[in-house]
């Protein structure tokens, strides 16, 4: 495990007790915001430790009064946005969907065109801008709009807007016409 690596065992009181209880407890926030943002499983497994890494280190500043899922997520995002960035400037382009490893899709179970369409929403949500792919992952995991905003910094109406033109977008890049490649790269 990632943690192990980070430090070794403590007594059950201390700090770095508490915080391998929270990990684990909500360790695919870890997992899916690395997968979002991250499609080789190496990178994802970089991008997860220094994810731990970073809650590690301001574990310090987690107000225990508050969800640390929505502590968590927002460390997480703004690590991961902060990778993109960095990658992004090196000019990596992901080239090979195959390697693509998320949950939801059960590929035994897709059909050729089942498997299209999940390639194309790949692709859509890979051309996203890192703060819309926080937007999105955080609302198909079920998080209402109020707590969105609160991980994001936003307002529940901003977000409501944002999920509303986010949905609109993805529609229309998914619609039947020019293919994706003919498009001009999103913001």
């Amino acid at each position: 495990m990632i943690l192990s690596v980070l430090f070794s065992r403590s007594p059950d009181d201390s700090p770095q007790a508490r915080f391998e209880a929270l990990l684990d407890r909500h360790h695919g926030i870890v997992r899916k915001v690395a997968a979002t943002y991250c499609r080789h499983p190496e990178d994802q497994r970089d991008l997860a430790q220094q994810i731990t890494e970073h809650l590690w280190r301001a574990f310090g500043r987690y107000d225990p009064d508050r969800p640390f899922s929505t502590w968590a997520y927002r460390v997480a995002l703004n690590v991961a946005i902060s990778h993109v960035r960095r990658a992004a400037l090196r000019d990596r382009t992901v080239e090979s969907y195959d390697a693509l490893d998320h949950e939801p899709v059960d590929a035994a179970t897709l059909s050729a065109d089942d498997d299209d369409r999940v390639r194309a929403l790949y692709r859509v949500v890979d051309r996203l801008g890192a703060f819309d792919r926080a937007l999105l992952l955080l609302h198909l995991e079920g998080y209402r709009n109020a707590e969105v905003a609160d991980v994001l910094g936003l307002s529940a109406t901003n977000v409501s807007t944002r999920l509303s033109r986010l949905r609109t977008q993805i529609r229309a890049d998914l619609a039947p016409g020019p293919s994706l490649t003919d498009r001009p790269p999103l913001p």
